[in-house]
């Protein structure tokens, strides 16, 4: 954390290759939540690129630097509900490497499946959890709710794969 906060200082005085090192510590989480989020690989990456030069121009605004994961988060979380929004009914299947190991294929399928049922609202909320690593209070700050609207629209997207599963 004393690393990160060090990288996030050097960011804001414009060091390039300290927001380089940050970027990578949180690419895969941001490509997982901007994935599963919106269902489709290109838009993902765009997503992502978008929020990394957002990012880094506004970099100096961040106030605190214990929270930058936070931060970029919810920049991609805005950018995810934005596309949302443009292309509410495009999916696209999710490639291989970021299918569950455990199980048979037709097991992951279904899991791929009952999580495209849900609202892009329930997945986004899912997916800040799962891949960002969240707690309900973080994801409510991040998308504006109150923390335990939070828990309660998880526990009914959970049910309701869980259902969709059985």
């Amino acid at each position: 954390m004393e690393q990160q906060m060090k990288l996030v200082k050097q960011a804001k005085r414009g060091d390039t290759q300290a927001f380089a090192r940050l970027y990578c510590g949180v690419y895969q989480d941001l490509y997982r939540f901007a994935l599963y989020t919106l269902k489709n690989r290109h838009d993902a990456e765009d997503a992502v690129s978008d929020t990394v030069t957002d990012a880094w121009a506004q970099i100096g605004s961040l106030r605190k630097e214990e929270s930058f994961k936070n931060w970029i988060f919810r920049i991609l979380s805005n950018k995810c509900r934005r596309c949302l929004k443009r292309y509410m009914d495009r999916t696209e299947e999710l490639p291989e490497e970021l299918c569950v190991e455990n199980g048979d294929a037709g097991e992951r399928l279904d899991v791929k499946m009952a999580f495209a049922r849900l609202t892009d609202e329930e997945r986004m909320i899912l997916s800040m959890h799962i891949f960002g690593g969240y707690s309900s209070r973080e994801i409510g700050e991040i998308l504006q709710m109150n923390d335990n609207t939070v828990r309660s629209r998880q526990k009914r997207a959970l049910e309701k794969m869980e259902t969709w599963l059985a």
